[in-house]
């Protein structure tokens, strides 16, 4: 029998997912669920009969504990609550990024962590790939020097930025948290990762530059079903979502529909959000950015963010005193400046899953509970913090015009 208890708050498509993993081997089992949308909740349900059902999570936490942890994967804007309450009822905590969309609230999770106790992890995914850990490896190792200047790219993609950014729940800020938190805390927690030292001080610069009405082709419709345009249009919601049909539960289209047939395509497509032009929709989040770091110690990392790209793993360049390595997300190539030599290492990522951080993340902290110990897990509560912090620095940057010191 499983013996390490979970309870969810937010059966989305990560709560769902996280489930799946930390259930998937029988080392735990789900025993409550907390979710406000009847369809989600059952959906999960069905996966897990035994599990109690809350349309809220407030009910839950009035009842006595009845799980070891729970998992919180609502939208941004509502971690803060759960997590302080259910690290106060001495649940282990594991929290989806970004932990707030306040840095004080934030600061008040971290710190009902650390008074309660509990294990507590942010799901800072990209640290648990082997891929990273390959990377941390070769630097760990000496074999590039001092670490000088990281160059780190997150290509998140034309479509992909259409679908989450422009169309889909992240595209307001006053509604979900600006860009570079919702996306790319991962990146600026895996700078500070890699690089092993605290961030002093961010520049950055930005903006939202394509998608706005100013933009709009001629001709274009309100809706790309409607549109004379569409044909010629990166952005066609057709096109981007038509591959998926017939695929049940497959990301993205499980986001716009249940019915993954070509009529429930159409139909969300006509009467959702995600079959809007992207030259007319309610979206203020930028959709290019950049980020320079000045580390402790004199070292420096530029970090760009971009729509305007293939949807591709992250990229980097790390320049060392001794050696280069270069990682597209799958391979390094490690190049020694004494010898000449370069070295190729594939790390063999899945095609899904963060490249294995999911689930490297889920195993972590189900060893840290089973150990009692949270040295399993990679990023401490303060860290996390550090690496949100370093995103408020940048965001302040690219609004004054000013460097922000930490």
């Amino acid at each position: 029998m499983p013996h390490i208890e979970l309870a969810l708050v937010g059966a989305g498509d990560r709560g769902t997912k996280y489930t799946r993993y930390a259930t998937m081997d029988g080392r735990a089992r789900l025993t409550a669920v907390a979710e406000p949308d009847q369809r989600r909740r059952d959906a999960l349900l069905a996966e897990h009969p035994d599990a109690l059902s809350f349309g809220d999570w407030r009910d839950l936490a009035e009842r006595p504990r009845i799980a070891d942890a729970v998992v919180i994967a609502t939208l941004d804007a509502d971690h803060v609550e759960p997590a302080v309450r259910f690290a106060e009822l001495g649940y282990h905590v594991l929290l989806e990024k970004p932990m707030a969309i306040d840095l004080e609230d934030c600061r008040r999770i971290v710190a009902a962590a650390e008074r309660s106790g509990v294990v507590f992890a942010v799901c800072h995914v990209l640290r648990y790939t082997t891929y990273t850990q390959q990377v941390k490896e070769v630097l760990d190792s000496g074999r590039l020097g001092e670490i000088v200047t990281i160059e780190h790219l997150e290509p998140v993609g034309w479509w992909h930025h259409a679908h989450s950014y422009v169309r889909g729940n992240w595209r307001r800020t006053d509604e979900a948290t600006f860009m570079l938190l919702a996306k790319s805390c991962h990146d600026l927690d895996w700078l500070t990762y890699v690089m092993g030292r605290r961030v002093t001080r961010v520049s950055s610069f930005g903006g939202l530059k394509h998608f706005t009405a100013e933009n709009r082709p001629a001709g274009a419709a309100d809706r790309c079903l409607d549109c004379a345009v569409a044909a010629d249009c990166p952005y066609d919601a057709r096109r981007i979502y038509q591959p998926y049909v017939g695929e049940e539960k497959r990301w993205p289209l499980a986001v716009l529909t249940d019915d993954p047939s070509e009529a429930g395509l159409l139909r969300a497509l006509r009467e959702g959000p995600y079959g809007r032009c992207v030259y007319a929709c309610d979206n203020d989040v930028v959709d290019h950015q950049v980020v320079n770091l000045d580390f402790d110690g004199g070292a420096t990392a530029s970090f760009t963010m971009t729509a305007f790209s293939p949807a591709a793993l992250r990229k980097t360049r790390i320049f060392g005193t001794h050696g280069f390595l270069e990682g597209d997300g799958a391979r390094l190539t490690v190049t020694d400046f004494v010898t000449g030599e370069t070295e190729v290492i594939d790390t063999n990522p899945p095609t899904d899953g963060h490249g294995g951080g999911d689930q490297g993340l889920i195993t972590a902290f189900l060893d840290a509970l089973d150990r009692d110990d949270p040295a399993a897990i990679l990023s401490a509560p303060r860290e996390s913090l550090h690496s949100h912090e370093i995103a408020w620095a940048a965001e302040e940057s690219r609004l004054t015009g000013t460097v922000v010191t930490l």
